[in-house]
């Protein structure tokens, strides 16, 4: 559905690009590891997108679901080396951007 895209590998390249923002682990941060706020922002990005679309059958539901594992497994992929350092308020800045980005081609697949 998305993980297939143009526009999605664009935004792993874009990651790929970004990644200087997540070799630096200097700064404020959390309790939450990389990892916890990219499962965190992925699942109510993909509520949100259920919210949206209450008309959506249980089969697009699940197929919905698994693009969205596939999400993180890729952002746990192109991360593995800061996947599961605590995050600092500069990467989670980044990730609610990014993940943002990812939502709206989700939005776009239903339009």
């Amino acid at each position: 559905m998305i993980v297939n895209t143009e526009g999605y590998h664009s935004l792993i390249e874009y990651l790929t690009e970004s990644l200087a923002i997540f070799a630096n682990q200097q700064g404020d941060t959390g309790e939450e590891t990389v990892e916890d706020i990219v499962t965190d922002l992925v699942a109510s990005n993909l509520m949100t997108v259920f919210a949206q679309n209450p008309e959506l059958a249980s089969e697009m539901r699940f197929t919905l679901l698994r693009e969205a594992d596939a999400v993180v497994a890729d952002l746990g992929e192109v991360l593995a080396s800061a996947w599961v350092q605590k995050a600092t308020n500069e990467q989670v800045m980044f990730l609610d951007d990014y993940i943002g980005l990812i939502k709206n081609l989700f939005d776009s697949a239903f339009q």
